[in-house]
Formats: C-alpha cells, sequence, structure tokens
C-alpha cells in the first residue's frame, strides 16, 4: 500500500480534498506482474528542475493539436453518480503543414504536472524520481496548438490512444505525436477519476477516486472505459459533420471537419491501456485494429478475461517487454482464440515503461544508472522509441491504410531489438 495521499476530486465543478490510501503496489501487479525490487535512491531533488524535450516526429508533417472538453449527458459519472454528466477530455493530433507562429502544446497543464509530480509518478508508476527533479509542464512538445489541419485528396485514418493505469493520457506523447506527423489523426483520453490527474479548462482537478479491491476496480474502469471509447467515437462523427462539441466552445482547427475517416479506426495502449483496447473492439465493431503494449488479458483473480477467452476477429499486435509480458493465461489464451490476424513481439532489453515516454524522458534527469534500468530497462532509449514507433506504425499502415512494408512478416535487422514471440 502507498502512503495516504491527498487528492482532489472534481464534483459538479466544486473542489474539495480528502486523503485516501491508493492500493498502487496491488493494482500494478494486476499490469505488469511483480515489480523489480526498488531501485536505489537517485538523490535529492535538483535545484533547478530540469526542463525536457520529447524527440522530433519522424514523419513528413508538423503536428498540430486541440484539446476538447466533453460531455456524455446521457449518463451520470459511473464514478461519482451524483455528477450529471460523465466529463472528459481529450487531446486531438493531426499532420499540419502551418505550425509556424503557432504557440506549442503543453505536454502537461501546470495543476496536473504538479500532481503528477508529487504523487503519480513515484506512488502510481513506481518511478524513482525525486519530487521536483522534472518540469513536467515545461516539457518541450513539438504540436502547435489549434494550427490548420493539413489539405489531403483523402479522409485521414482515426486512432484512440489508451494510457495505462495510473498514467495520464500525454505519457504516450512521443508515439502520438510521430503517428501523427505520418499523417493520421490521434485522440488520446483520459477516463476522469481513473485517471491519475485530468486537469480542465476551469483550472479544476479531477483526480483518482480510492480504488477499492482491485479486482473489482479493474472490472468497473474497463467497463467505463470501454463506454467513454464508444462515447468519444460518437463526438468525433459529431466533429467530422460540422459539431462542434466542445463544452466550452472554444474552436476547432481549420479543416478538421470532414477530414476524419471513421471507417478505418484503430486504437492502441500502454498496460490497462492496452488491455482496454482489446475490451473496446470487442465492445465496440468501428474499432477495426489494435494494439495491446504490455497489458495483461488476465482477471485479477488468475482467470482469462472474456476478450481472451473467445477472441477477436479483427487484426491485434501484442507487444510486450522483455519477460513476463502478462501475469496469467490471458495472452496464449487470447492467440490461441482469435482467428484474425495476430502477433506477439518482445521489445528486447526493455521494461513495462519502455512504451511510454519514460523511455525519453527519465534519461534527460541524470538519474542513476540502476535507476535508470529498473524503470526502462537496458534497451537504449533512442532504439527503443524508434523500434515502437515503427512497429506501431507499420501496423496501422497495413490494416488501415492497405500498405504492405513487411516488418511485420518476421525479424527485421533494421530493429533487432524486436523479437518475434511465436
Amino acid at each position: 500500500m502507498t502512503k495516504a495521499q491527498p487528492i482532489e476530486h472534481r464534483v459538479g465543478r466544486k473542489r474539495g480534498l480528502r486523503a485516501v490510501a491508493v492500493g498502487a503496489a496491488l493494482l500494478m501487479n494486476f499490469l505488469i506482474a511483480a515489480l523489480p525490487a526498488q531501485a536505489a535512491p537517485s538523490g535529492l531533488p535538483a535545484a533547478h528542475p530540469a526542463r525536457m524535450r520529447l524527440p522530433v516526429p519522424t514523419g513528413r508533417f508538423p503536428v498540430g493539436e486541440v484539446t476538447l472538453h466533453l460531455a456524455d449527458t446521457s449518463r451520470h459519472d459511473p464514478w461519482h453518480p451524483a455528477q450529471d454528466d460523465r466529463e472528459l477530455m481529450v487531446s486531438v493530433y493531426y499532420p499540419t503543414t502551418r505550425a509556424a507562429g503557432r504557440p506549442t502544446a503543453p505536454y502537461m497543464l501546470p495543476r496536473a504536472a504538479a500532481h503528477f509530480d508529487s504523487v503519480t509518478a513515484i506512488d502510481y508508476l513506481g518511478m524513482d524520481v525525486p519530487r521536483g527533479r522534472a518540469d513536467w509542464a515545461a516539457t518541450v512538445t513539438h504540436a502547435a496548438q489549434g494550427a490548420p489541419v493539413a489539405h489531403g485528396h483523402r479522409k485521414r485514418p482515426v486512432l484512440l490512444y489508451a494510457p495505462g493505469l495510473g498514467e495520464p493520457r500525454t505519457w504516450g506523447t512521443t508515439l502520438v505525436s510521430d503517428l501523427a506527423s505520418r499523417g493520421y489523426v490521434v485522440v488520446t483520453v483520459d477516463n476522469t477519476y481513473e485517471s491519475p490527474e485530468v486537469e480542465f479548462p476551469d483550472g479544476s482537478l479531477a483526480t483518482m477516486v480510492t480504488p477499492g479491491g482491485p479486482d473489482a476496480f479493474i472490472r468497473k474502469a474497463l467497463t467505463i472505459r470501454d463506454a467513454d471509447t464508444s462515447f468519444v467515437l460518437d463526438q468525433l462523427g459529431s466533429v467530422d459533420s460540422g459539431r462542434n462539441p466542445d463544452v466550452d466552445g472554444r474552436p476547432l482547427p481549420r479543416g478538421l471537419v470532414g477530414t476524419l475517416d471513421l471507417s478505418r479506426v484503430g486504437m492502441f495502449g500502454h498496460s490497462l491501456g492496452g488491455t482496454a483496447t482489446a475490451t473496446a473492439m470487442d465492445a465496440d465493431p468501428r474499432i477495426s485494429a489494435g494494439i495491446n503494449m504490455d497489458g495483461n488479458l488476465t482477471n485479477y483473480d488468475g482467470t482469462p478475461m472474456p476478450v481472451a477467452e473467445h477472441g477477436l476477429t479483427r487484426p491485434f499486435l501484442l507487444m510486450g517487454k522483455d519477460g513476463q509480458t502478462d501475469t496469467g493465461p490471458g495472452w496464449a489464451a487470447f492467440r490461441a482464440h482469435t482467428p484474425g490476424w495476430n502477433r506477439q513481439l518482445r521489445l528486447r532489453g526493455s521494461e513495462h515503461a519502455s512504451f511510454t515516454d519514460a523511455e525519453s524522458l527519465l534519461p534527460q534527469l541524470g538519474l542513476a544508472p540502476v535507476t535508470l534500468k529498473h524503470d526502462i530497462g537496458t534497451i537504449a532509449p533512442a532504439a527503443a522509441v524508434r523500434t515502437n514507433e515503427a512497429y506501431v506504425s507499420a501496423f496501422f499502415d497495413h490494416w488501415l491504410r492497405g500498405t504492405h512494408g513487411h516488418l511485420l512478416d518476421g525479424p527485421s535487422p533494421r530493429y533487432p531489438d524486436m523479437e518475434f514471440v511465436d
């Protein structure tokens, strides 16, 4: 159990503090089996927090970004039933050709960044990053806020990104931005009250509810994520038809209307987000292809999840860390029962967080080598980032764009760190 932490809940737009004890260790065991032995302390916080930079996207387009505040008026918030609507924050990343002069999208908003630094990074994600060592709000992204969408003769395929348990939607910005630079529209989703921190446009902060029993919490979280995912897809349909669903009426980027091809939708996620990708595909046939990056398909009680017991008919890719990638029979059962295309890959020398921005950001913090090995493994950070980008983009290029570069056919000398699992 972690220490009790003050977390602020946003209910009916009012804020209040209460201390809770979060069973983070139990929940993370569900996601990543047992964590490695705790790394040695990496020192005191720096006098001046580090300002980090994300890797530059590799595609031919600059990247634009817009944030949307969405409200599902058809349901009360399932975590706080007294709240009339289910409110979500999502970010839309897309290709642009006119980024010059636009402000750069922040990596995290100030209050969310402060909570991430003081609670999330250490207590939820288990990283040994001293509080105050990093300036998460000042991290440099490569997305231009509100830039117009790049013109094109065809509509663009849409991807949904689902973060892991205890991770904000921004924790996958490197991979998300790279996909947008390759011509995709990518939507990242925070699942309010399960996400560690969500900052809304009015400055209020919603933080994770008390998990309680891990089995019940995970099952409920996945059910809610499935509903959230379908709702977001509905809202994207509204955007494409010309309606602005943003609760606060902030303008959409020029060119976004009419550019979303919702007949070509993919989804990918890390940890519980990878689990949610499989369950959302099972629940919503609009999602054509999915990737699970190191997320369980085994229930907390050790039984395979329903989606693992009957599989999927649409293409699905499993990407795992080096070593055990599931706490039980879930992945094996899923592959055995999936009649559709599927592959399992293993990133050599990686850890659970190697599929997130931890891989590119933590090495910039001057942490001890033993700490970096604990958090992101032994693979060279640049190799991990570029290998992940290559295989994720190759998968979606094949199944959503119809291009076949053979990268998923077998091992490649260009990416020797990626192993194919029989």
